[in-house]
């Protein structure tokens, strides 16, 4: 690594690529040898294809980047994950630690955005973690994600930022890769497990967040620790959905490129705008239950004021009308009372949220916590309540026991991004605490009101329109 008393930038890089080298060579050696079946054999082709494409990306990308003049940094990380969960299913299969690696290519900002400015220069990053679940019947994942690095501490001889990370993961296993589909032998362990209870299918959300701890040895060279929290599954889309929450420890090296390199910053205005108006419409599918794979419309409609507290953080009030399909007389499908015909008014819910906007640049996460006023089908779970009955619960009631999937407040969390003016796309998750709902894709439109001291005098112009205000 070290030739002549100057750091070999190229070795660390070599070194990946071939453990890279290996990891292919051993698959397909694998596949010859017959040790992999053909649902296996197609994912590993997946993978294989996935990670190739992403590490020369980054490769062409550092190759690139290293003749400009912007800074950015490859990233190599291990890391040792233990499980939170611990029901029967994790019990069973004997899921307890897992580990993996982590690579990424970081951008340092350089105060060239206003968000970059507002945030204390954050750095962005693309990430592709592989983690093993150390399980044959659980297999691997390869994740793809962007993340962003905020700084809390800057000094010369340490850094500590806070890491966010929503994106992708691939598994190898999952409920229906299994020889055995029959749903009634769903966490029946008396015999050892036959399935795969965690994973509904292939391809499932993976978010992270943890703290971030750079030691700086040299301008170009810095020693890494991470802790963090890494969630995964689908939402609820496709049954089951157990998904796996794992708390890790990482260690890792960091070898940057074009340390150098600097840029005027430039100097942009505040947002001319504190109140704004946000309305959204998303929909998505809901799997309720694991009988068959039907799955059931659900729909959200959103209305929300946001208050402009800081350039990078909105808080504000919301007003959300929601729809689940899957509230149904259907016996085999819903989670709900088998004894009760559903009207469709009972299938709509109603609440009030407060809602947290994280702005970074065009890219907005979403935080919203919410109480539901009009929530009819907390009547109509399977549950035997000691004080209220069978089925029946007040307004406020805790979610625990039998039909903990319930709950009379809700949270919403998700990102949005804005494609043209004041014109967004949104992806959110809602969950009753740990438990997920349903994901949903939709669209919305944001209508901030201009503060009095930027209209124009004269002028009936009270709205603010945002196409030209990243070049102001």
């Amino acid at each position: 690594m070290w030739l002549n008393g100057k750091f070999n930038y190229n070795k660390p890089i070599l070194s990946l690529k071939r453990n890279i080298v290996s990891f292919i060579l051993r698959t397909f050696a694998a596949e010859k040898n017959g040790f992999i079946n053909s649902n296996q054999h197609m994912m590993r082709r997946i993978l294989l294809s996935l990670l190739t494409t992403v590490l020369f990306v980054a490769f062409a990308s550092a190759q690139n980047l290293q003749t400009g003049k912007s800074k950015f940094a490859i990233k190599v990380q291990t890391f040792k994950g233990s499980y939170l969960d611990k029901n029967h299913h994790f019990k069973g299969l004997g899921l307890d630690e897992n580990s993996g690696l982590n690579l990424g290519i970081e951008f340092p900002a350089m105060q060239q955005r206003p968000w970059q400015q507002y945030l204390n220069n954050p750095t962005f990053g693309i990430g592709l973690t592989h983690m093993n679940f150390e399980n044959d019947m659980v297999g691997h994942m390869i994740a793809m994600y962007p993340y962003i690095m905020l700084p809390l501490i800057r000094c010369n001889f340490m850094e500590f930022n806070i890491k966010l990370a929503p994106g992708l993961g691939v598994v190898t296993e999952h409920w229906y890769t299994q020889e055995d589909q029959n749903p009634d032998h769903y966490g029946n362990y008396e015999n050892g497990p036959t399935t795969d209870p965690v994973f509904g299918c292939y391809v499932n959300a993976y978010l992270t967040a943890g703290a971030n701890l750079n030691i700086i040895l040299t301008r170009n060279v810095k020693i890494n620790a991470e802790f963090g929290y890494s969630h995964m599954s689908n939402g609820r889309t496709f049954m089951p959905n157990l998904g796996a929450n794992v708390i890790y420890g990482g260690l890792g090296l960091i070898t940057t490129f074009n340390a150098d390199a600097e840029k005027e910053p430039i100097q942009f205005p505040g947002k001319p705008y504190k109140w704004s108006l946000n309305i959204t419409g998303a929909a998505g599918p809901h799997q309720a239950a694991i009988k068959d794979g039907h799955r059931f419309l659900t729909s959200t409609f959103h209305a929300g004021a946001i208050y402009q507290a800081t350039n990078w953080y909105g808080v504000g009030i919301g007003l959300d009308v929601f729809y689940n399909g899957a509230i149904t007389s259907e016996t085999d499908r819903s989670l709900y009372r088998k004894d009760h015909v559903y009207t469709t008014a009972e299938k709509f819910r109603a609440g009030l949220s407060w809602d947290n906007e994280f702005q970074f640049g065009r890219v907005t996460a979403i935080a919203d916590w919410g109480v539901y006023f009009y929530n009819p089908s907390r009547h109509y779970y399977d549950c035997n309540h000691p004080i209220y009955g069978y089925g029946k619960r007040p307004l406020f009631y805790k979610n625990d026991g039998a039909g903990n999937d319930e709950a009379f407040h809700y949270i919403r969390f998700g990102v949005k991004t804005r494609v043209w003016d004041n014109l967004y796309l949104q992806a959110t998750c809602k969950t009753h605490l740990h438990i997920a709902e349903y994901v949903e894709f939709g669209v919305g439109y944001q209508i901030p009101f201009l503060k009095k001291s930027k209209r124009k005098s004269g002028e009936s112009i009270v709205f603010h329109h945002r196409k030209d205000w990243w070049t102001e």
